[in-house]
């Protein structure tokens, strides 16, 4: 596994927060009955994880900025560094004590994410990646599926949900991509879907709507395991446009061309 500094500061921050998480999870089953429900537990126990990885990286880079999914933007005195983290990405899964959510951190210089981390806390699978060092999980090396033809391919892909998303948009993807593939997939987790696709789980992954902490730390995962990552325009727009497309070259091409048709 990589073993940098810079990686060094991010494994142990996310364990940390993922020390946390997994603490909480178990408590989620015991609120499932009470009238209130386990939301606001959840809630806290997000942003609990979040100020862990702000604390730790504001002690190893205190010149750093932030962008974090519960506490917004924070400047740092380095303009050309910004940690980018979601501390509990899944959380719906979490509230319903699936255990199926990660921890997501990336590193963007000048904004681009140049090194990711992805862990899960319950399987203890942690996913890393540096620019030009590869991707690992664990202590072996990943890398994307082999796969050419796409009616060999299983394809994770976000559905849009109450309140979120362009249900006619995702039918029409659905009608067209479906009969073309072995199998479309929705876990719940965009981080962990990029990981996958990196560790050759998942052949290929679409989602819209999401947000830069969904995807900063699995856009380098995909590229450092030798897939092909874009936006659903092809340009690489992913974190600005909130879209993305991910799989080796060939089945990424080849999906890309059914979501355009759709």
């Amino acid at each position: 596994m990589i073993r940098t500094p810079l990686m060094t500061v991010m494994v142990q921050a996310v364990r940390k927060a993922g020390r946390s998480l997994i603490r909480d999870f178990g408590e989620v089953e015991n609120l499932q009955v009470s009238l209130k429900g386990p939301a606001n537990f959840v809630s806290n126990a997000d942003r609990k994880a979040e100020r862990i990885l702000q604390d730790e990286l504001t002690k190893a880079r205190p010149s750093y900025g932030f962008i974090m999914e519960e506490s917004g933007e924070v400047d740092g005195a380095d303009e050309s560094h910004r940690w980018i983290i979601d501390p509990l990405d899944g959380t719906t899964n979490f509230l319903h004590g699936i255990p199926l959510f990660c921890v997501s951190l990336a590193l963007a210089r000048d904004g681009v994410p140049v090194a990711g981390v992805i862990y899960n806390p319950v399987t203890d699978e942690l996913f890393v990646a540096e620019k030009g060092a590869g991707a690992f999980m664990n202590d072996r090396r990943i890398r994307v599926a082999a796969r050419r033809n796409l009616a060999d391919a299983v394809v994770c892909c976000g559905l849009p949900h109450m309140g979120r998303g362009d249900f006619a948009q995702f039918g029409r993807e659905y009608a067209t991509i479906a009969p073309k593939v072995a199998g479309l997939r929705r876990t719940g987790t965009a981080a962990l879907d990029l990981a996958w696709v990196a560790a050759g789980r998942f052949d290929a992954f679409w989602e819209r709507g999401l947000s830069p902490w969904d995807m900063a730390a699995g856009i380098v995962l995909v590229r450092e395991a030798g897939g092909y990552v874009s936006d659903l325009d092809g340009g690489d727009k992913m974190l600005a446009k909130g879209d993305i497309i991910v799989g080796n070259d060939t089945v990424r091409r080849d999906l890309l061309a059914l979501v355009s048709k759709a």
